[in-house]
């Protein structure tokens, strides 16, 4: 029987691709994937920052699609995974697209110190936890990974001026 451990990790590593294919495209690192309560996958998103003139971000072009698509109660029981934690404006969009919960690779705290003062990723120091904590329905919550966290964060270094 696989563990949701396992799961997660099948599921982050996905996210981490599309995070590479992001950059091919010319966008910025991040990638992420929706999972449904019985483990289909539902949707898929990149960052589109540099190419849609942002904010383009993996997790919030995710849930807008998402909550487009799905019903309220598909979006309760899915998961979001993504290779770096949401952002404050991704994981209001997250909250507010209904999804269940959210499954991070690397913390933004993580990133924040690789990418300085870069202009492009004038990212706020705050944990999605705190954001959906101040929500009025529980979102879950898991991350980081230790064991995903320096493939994620060399994707980072390769890819930022900073970092």
């Amino acid at each position: 029987m696989t563990s949701q451990h396992d799961i997660d990790l099948q599921h982050l590593s996905r996210s981490i691709e599309l995070a590479d294919e992001a950059v091919v495209e010319g966008n910025h690192p991040f990638g992420s994937v929706l999972v449904s309560a019985k483990g289909q996958v539902l949707a898929e998103a990149k960052n589109s920052h540099s190419t849609d003139g942002g904010p383009g971000h993996a997790e919030a072009n995710l849930a807008r699609f998402a909550a487009k698509k799905f019903d309220i109660e598909t979006l309760r029981g899915s998961t979001l995974y993504t290779s770096v934690e949401p952002c404050s404006m991704c994981a209001g969009t997250t909250y507010w697209a209904e999804i269940g919960a959210v499954v991070f690779g690397m913390t933004e705290h993580r990133l924040g110190e690789m990418t300085g003062d870069d202009p492009e990723n004038p990212t706020q120091d705050l944990e999605c936890r705190v954001i959906f904590a101040s929500g009025r329905r529980d979102v879950q919550v898991r991350g980081p990974f230790v064991e995903l966290e320096e493939q994620i964060a060399a994707q980072h270094r390769a890819y930022w001026r900073t970092a």
